[in-house]
């Protein structure tokens, strides 16, 4: 892929221990090793609890606001006006880039039969990317010899991009802790983006996320799988939102 040089620091607001991502897309140009990550108020609750899933959110190159509640957690707590950029955007930004130059990208992550029909939709839609494929093992953790195969995968297919969807906080810690031996000048953490794409797993239609009801859409399309993500981390969220905009008010009066 084509580098160029680029500044995002004026791209970027700072919320608690996050530098988010504020500018767009098409400004998004690489110059070195760059990892994206995404952050919603999913993965917020979570990294409450797990110091190294935060510690990899923050170590990210570039932090997307992926979702509703993160655009209005910043918005609450700093007053900035920020939009939501979504992993499913990203993957498509970079997949029109990539058949425009004739590049490639690397899929890890997911189950075969996934793999197979992402592959089936990226021939059609995007003829010009070549691309490789590896389902990981389905285990909690991975062994010394699982890393090196996963490596040597990707690192032999020499892609332009990788995109890794293991779902967080797995996919983000994998990345921090092997970033150094990935040979791929762009990483990217998209989850569930493997599963839209795909079509194995519906995403809303366009009239709930210009809403900002994605959420409630995926919710609906899959309760017994989402509910907790919601229905629980929901109100988790809110109540840290409102601990931190209490902490900052004490703090400057």
């Amino acid at each position: 892929m084509e580098t160029f040089d680029i500044d995002t620091v004026d791209a970027k607001v700072g919320y608690l221990d996050y530098q988010l991502f504020t500018g767009k897309l098409d400004g998004l140009n690489f110059k070195s090793k760059t990892v994206i990550n995404t952050i919603n108020q999913y993965s917020f609750c979570l990294a409450e609890k797990d110091l190294k899933f935060k510690q990899a959110l923050k170590q990210a190159d570039i932090l997307l606001p992926d979702g509703i509640g993160m655009v209005a957690a910043v918005s609450w707590q700093t007053n900035a006006c920020i939009r939501k950029i979504s992993g499913s955007a990203l993957h498509a930004h970079l997949l029109n880039d990539l058949n425009q130059i004739g590049g490639s990208c690397f899929y890890l992550g997911s189950c075969t039969e996934t793999l197979q029909k992402l592959q089936q939709r990226l021939a059609l839609d995007y003829p010009y990317v070549q691309a490789g494929f590896y389902s990981p093992p389905f285990k909690a953790a991975f062994s010394r010899e699982d890393n090196e195969i996963m490596l040597t995968a990707i690192n032999d297919f020499r892609p332009d991009v990788l995109f890794v969807g293991m779902t967080a906080p797995k996919q983000e810690i994998w990345i921090a802790e092997n970033k150094n031996e990935i040979n791929v000048p762009l990483i990217c953490a998209i989850g569930a983006v493997f599963d839209f794409y795909a079509g194995t797993v519906k995403r809303p239609g366009k009239v709930w996320i210009k809403l900002g009801l994605e959420w409630l859409g995926r919710l609906l399309n899959e309760p017994k799988r989402l509910w907790k993500r919601y229905l629980y981390y929901g109100p988790v969220f809110v109540f840290l939102l409102v601990k931190y905009k209490l902490q900052g008010w004490f703090i400057l009066n």
